[in-house]
């Protein structure tokens, strides 16, 4: 199998040697074709003439000794997509377990995209539980600092990401948020006086949206509320810096995330079979799996459109793009189907967004 081109497009990513982007690709397509991160399964499909254990060796020592600098990975996913100059809703949220006493625990940024959510920065809290302020300014800064403050139409967050600091920095910087909050919080009602949250939002029904008058107080800051109940009745409650409006519709693209987290564990690349414990070599592993991400998805996109996925009965589709682009790569790579010309558009897919469209169209 010549992967002479799928090597050139991540060297234009990713500026590494020739003997490093070689294990890398050899690394990415083992990952699909096995599905797992566990370093034993991803040696026996690891292309090589070399024996089972120099082959394990060779991954150890590239997720060892590796050194990545993570806008070069932001930028392969935004140019992938096309999405360069485009305002972007970000959602951000943790995804975490345990090997042994070891606590993996893992905060994300994606991009909000068609159902689905692009990763973009992360960073490995060395600790259980939520992030703390500092954690979650250091990694919207990362997105600032690469793609500007005029790049992000909205930052989407569950209810672990509040505080007086940190909804004092994004308003402080001018970074729109919609963020959900705590039902217990006490706020201020028309009047100025402080009441309990929920009480405001009391009589609404299931799935009605109320969008309250003006700002309240939430901590020490003037936000616009708006609020729903889910169809279990739990009152949802979403603070916002902008106008609240759309502001429960625009909150719901967070969710986006955990489908994007069900393909990297259970559903995809069953991140949590890994048996690293490093932090940062776990932070490596996350570069493999957003690539590897990435790529299956765009090849669904493509299968979607040469050969629509079928719709059940309630509308959605019968499986995901993701799986959709990951299933057809694996049955070429375990030899299923013909591979040679599909292989080669697989490969092309990965060409920033806007330069392969008149081939895909000429693709069986």
């Amino acid at each position: 199998m010549d992967t002479s081109e799928l090597e050139g497009i991540l060297t234009s990513y990713l500026f590494w040697n020739k003997a490093r982007i070689k294990c890398f690709v050899k690394m990415l397509l083992a990952l699909i074709n096995v599905r797992t991160t566990n370093m034993a399964e991803l040696a026996c499909a690891f292309r090589s003439k070399a024996k089972g254990l120099s082959r394990y060796r060779r991954m150890q020592r590239f997720i060892k000794e590796i050194k990545i600098d993570h806008k070069f990975i932001a930028m392969f996913v935004v140019k992938l997509f096309g999405l360069e100059r485009k305002r972007l809703y970000l959602t951000m949220d943790r995804t975490n377990w345990k090997f042994g006493k070891v606590k993996i625990n893992i905060l994300v940024l994606g991009i909000v995209y068609k159902g689905i959510a692009l990763p973009l920065y992360w960073k490995l809290l060395n600790k259980a539980g939520n992030s703390d302020t500092k954690e979650r300014i250091e990694i919207v800064t990362r997105f600032v600092e690469q793609f500007g403050k005029d790049n992000i139409a909205g930052i989407l967050a569950d209810r672990e990401f509040i505080g007086d600091e940190w909804f004092g920095f994004l308003i402080k910087e001018k970074l729109p948020f919609y963020i959900r909050i705590k039902n217990n919080i006490i706020t201020t009602n028309a009047r100025g006086l402080e009441v309990d949250i929920d009480g405001l939002f009391y009589g609404v029904g299931i799935h009605e949206i109320s969008v309250l008058r003006g700002k309240r107080k939430v901590f020490d800051r003037e936000l616009y509320l708006a609020g729903t109940k889910d169809k279990n009745g739990e009152l949802l409650i979403i603070a916002t810096n902008c106008d609240a409006q759309d502001g429960v519709e625009i909150y719901a693209k967070r969710w986006e995330i955990e489908t994007l987290f069900g393909c990297l564990k259970t559903k995809g690349f069953n991140f949590e079979d890994t048996h690293l414990r490093n932090l940062n070599r776990i932070g490596t592993l996350m570069v493999l799996l957003t690539i590897g991400f990435c790529w299956c998805y765009k090849i669904g996109e493509w299968r979607h459109e040469v050969r629509p996925i079928k719709l059940k009965k309630h509308g959605r589709r019968a499986i995901s793009l993701f799986r959709y682009g990951l299933d057809f790569i694996r049955e070429l790579l375990l030899g299923f189907k013909q591979m040679c010309k599909s292989f080669k558009v697989c490969i092309q897919i990965l060409y920033p967004a806007g330069t392969t469209y008149l081939l895909l169209s000429k693709a069986n």
